[in-house]
C-alpha cells in the first residue's frame, strides 16, 4: 500500500465521521447549520482524497498497467479536471437559480444521476474494469468471482430502478406528468413478477461463464438493465401525487443503496459507508412519513401495492363563503390566539416573507401566533420548515402535527395558507375517502378558519376538501403573497 492510498484511507474515515455528524446536526433546527457544514467539509475531504488516489494511480501504475498508461496520462488528467469543472459549474448554477418550489423536483433529478452512475459503474465492472478487490481482471478473483458478478447485477438493478423512478418523480413534481397513479391491469403482479424475473436472471448471469466477456453474458445483463428501468418507471408512476413526499424520501434511500453497491464494485469504503447512511436514513424517514400518512410502508415502496384508486367525489357540499383582506385583518386583530398552517401554495407564491412579517406584527400586538406543520406539507420532507427558517420565523413557534393538534379547539383564528390535503376533514370523517385515516391538522375545530387559495380546485391528491364549505370557514382568493401583504396593510 502506497502512502497516498494510506492517507486517502484515513481521509475516508474522517469524511465518514463528518457525514454521521452531519446527519445528527440536520435532525434539529438549532444545529442544522453546523450539520450542513460538517457535510460540506466531509464531501470536500472525500473529493480531494479520491482525486489524489486517481492521480497516484496514473503516475504510479502497477507493473501490469505501465505499458498502457503513459500514452493516456494527459488524457486521463484532462478528463478528470474537465469532469470536476463541468460538474462544479452546473452545481453552482443550479443552486443559485433554483427556487424553493423547484427543490423537490431538483432533488429527484439528482437522485437519477446517482442511479445512472451506478448503472455505468456496473457495466464497467462487467466489461472488465476494476472490481471490489482492486484486481483488474475479474478472472483473477478465483472463488470471489460469483460474488463480483452478483454485485454487478444487483448494482445495475438498483441504479436503473433509481434512474427511471427519479425521472418519473421529477416529471410528476414539475407537473409535466399527471400526478394521478398509473393503474395498469395487474400492476401488483407486474411489480412482483419483475422482481422474481430479476432474481432468476441474476442467477443465470452469475452461473454462466461471464468472465470471458461473452456476448450472451452482455445480452443477459442488458435484459436485466431494461427490466430494472421499466420497474423503476412503473413503481413511481403507480404512486399518486399525495404520496410523492414519501416517494422522494424512498428514492433518496434507493440512491444510497445504489451508491453502496457502486462502492463494493469499486472497492471504495467511503462509498459503501455513505451509501449505507443515506439508504438507511432515507428508508427510516420514509417509514416515519408513511406512519404520519396512515400509509403502508410496504405498499408505497412497492409502487402502491394493494392500493386501489378511490371513487370520484361528486358530493355537493353546498356554497362556500368568501372574505376580503380587511375583514381578515379585523379577525386577526381581535384574536388572542392564531395558528398558521402552510402548504405548497405558500411556497409557490413565495409568501413566507410576508407571513413572517404578519407573524411579527401580530406577536407585537400580544397575539399568540404559532405554526402547525404537517409531516408531508409541501413536496418534500421538511419543506415548510426550511421556508419558514429562511424567512427568520422563530423555531420555538413552529410546531409539528402531534404538538399542536389538540390546541385548535382553543384557537380563535386559523390561517390555512396554500395547504389542502393536510387539513382535509374527510381523512378523519369519511371512511370512503382516498385519504381516509391519514392524520391531518384538525383546523376545523378553531373558531374561525381563513383559507388562502387561488381557486376552489382540489389538492395535489385530487380530493375535494369539505373544509372549504364549513360554517366557520371563509375563503380568501388570490395570490397568497399579495393577500398577506393586503392584510398587513389593513392591520
Amino acid at each position: 500500500m502506497g502512502i497516498v492510498t494510506a492517507i486517502s484511507g484515513a481521509a475516508y474515515i474522517v469524511a465518514s465521521l463528518l457525514f454521521i455528524l452531519s446527519l445528527a446536526g440536520l435532525s434539529k433546527h438549532e444545529s442544522s447549520r453546523s450539520g450542513l457544514t460538517y457535510g460540506i467539509v466531509g464531501m470536500g475531504i472525500a473529493l480531494v482524497a479520491t482525486i489524489a488516489m486517481v492521480l497516484d494511480h496514473v503516475y504510479n501504475p502497477t507493473d501490469e498497467q505501465k505499458a498502457d498508461l503513459p500514452d493516456l496520462t494527459w488524457v486521463l488528467i484532462v478528463l478528470l479536471v474537465g469532469a470536476i469543472v463541468v460538474g462544479a459549474v452546473i452545481g453552482l448554477w443550479k443552486a443559485r437559480v433554483v427556487e424553493m418550489t423547484g427543490m423537490p423536483e431538483l432533488i429527484a433529478l439528482l437522485h437519477s444521476f446517482v442511479g445512472l452512475a451506478a448503472v455505468l459503474i456496473g457495466w464497467n465492472g462487467a466489461i472488465g474494469g476494476f472490481d471490489a478487490s482492486g484486481v483488474e481482471n475479474p478472472q483473477d478473483l478465483g472463488a470471489l468471482t460469483n460474488i463480483h458478478e452478483a454485485e454487478i447485477a444487483i448494482g445495475i438493478f438498483i441504479g436503473a430502478v433509481t434512474l427511471t423512478g427519479s425521472i418519473v418523480a421529477n416529471l410528476k413534481l414539475s407537473a409535466k406528468m399527471k400526478s394521478a397513479p398509473l393503474m395498469l391491469p395487474g400492476k401488483n403482479f407486474i411489480n412482483l413478477g419483475s422482481l422474481v424475473v430479476f432474481v432468476i436472471l441474476t442467477g443465470f448471469y452469475v452461473a454462466m461463464d461471464t468472465h470471458a466477456n461473452t456476448t450472451p453474458a452482455y445480452i443477459l445483463l442488458a435484459v436485466i438493465t431494461a427490466l430494472a428501468l421499466f420497474l423503476g418507471w412503473h413503481l413511481v408512476a403507480s404512486i399518486g401525487g399525495g404520496d410523492m413526499p414519501v416517494v422522494i424520501s424512498m428514492l433518496n434511500s434507493y440512491s444510497g443503496w445504489a451508491a453502496a453497491a457502486s462502492g463494493f464494485l469499486l472497492g471504495n469504503d467511503l462509498l459503501i459507508v455513505t451509501g449505507a447512511l443515506v439508504g438507511s436514513s432515507g428508508a427510516y424517514l420514509s417509514y416515519i412519513m408513511c406512519k404520519a400518512m396512515n400509509r403502508s410502508f410496504i405498499s408505497v415502496i412497492a409502487g402502491g401495492f394493494g392500493i386501489e384508486a378511490g371513487p370520484a367525489d361528486d358530493t355537493d357540499y353546498g356554497e362556500h363563503r368568501e372574505i376580503q383582506a380587511d375583514a381578515a385583518a379585523e379577525l386577526l386583530a381581535d384574536a388572542k390566539s392564531v395558528i398558521i398552517t402552510p402548504g405548497y401554495g405558500m411556497a409557490v407564491a413565495q409568501a413566507q416573507y410576508p407571513v413572517a412579517d404578519l407573524t411579527a406584527k401580530l406577536r407585537a400586538k400580544g397575539v399568540d401566533v404559532r405554526f402547525g406543520i404537517h409531516p408531508v406539507a409541501g413536496r418534500l420532507p421538511g419543506h415548510m420548515n426550511v421556508l419558514l427558517a429562511e424567512a427568520k420565523v422563530p423555531y420555538d413557534i413552529v410546531m409539528e402535527l402531534d404538538e399542536i393538534n389538540d390546541d385548535f379547539d382553543e384557537t380563535d383564528v386559523v390561517l390555512v395558507i396554500g395547504a389542502n390535503d393536510t387539513v382535509n376533514p374527510a381523512a378523519a370523517e369519511d371512511p370512503g375517502s382516498p385519504i381516509a385515516g391519514m392524520p391531518v391538522l384538525e383546523v376545523w375545530n378553531a373558531k374561525d378558519v381563513i383559507v388562502f387559495k387561488r381557486s376552489m380546485a382540489a389538492g395535489y391528491a385530487g380530493v375535494q376538501n369539505p373544509l372549504f364549505f364549513r360554517d366557520n370557514t371563509q375563503m380568501l382568493f388570490g395570490d397568497a403573497k399579495n393577500r398577506v401583504e393586503d392584510i398587513i396593510a389593513a392591520l
